[in-house]
């Protein structure tokens, strides 16, 4: 299995709205895809120094072929519906495999 681990700062001004939009549009919009069976949506516990509100979303992928498919059809599309909060988050995405779960 892999996950896909995205990590997003959000500014306050657009925080409520984003987070709205993450739970009701985006997440299920990511796993309509077909390409994750979950996600899990958690807030960073940790104080920036550039201020905002950090997240981390992760989805998970059944395999690394998946994950590729999704980076071949969706990725683009999904990422420009983020246009709305432009120039006020930051995000870095990460893959996983999981090596061990218990």
């Amino acid at each position: 299995m892999y996950i896909y681990n995205v990590t997003a700062n959000v500014q306050e001004e657009i925080h409520d709205k984003w987070v709205d939009w993450m739970k009701t549009e985006h997440i299920p919009d990511m796993l309509k895809t077909g390409k994750f069976i979950k996600a899990l949506m958690t807030r960073v516990m940790v104080e920036e120094p550039m201020g905002g509100i950090t997240y981390s979303v992760q989805y998970t992928a059944e395999s690394r072929e998946l994950l590729q498919k999704y980076y071949d059809e969706n990725a683009e599309e999904l990422r420009a519906k983020t246009r709305p909060f432009e120039g006020k988050f930051v995000a870095f995405r990460t893959e996983l495999e999981v090596i061990s779960e218990q």
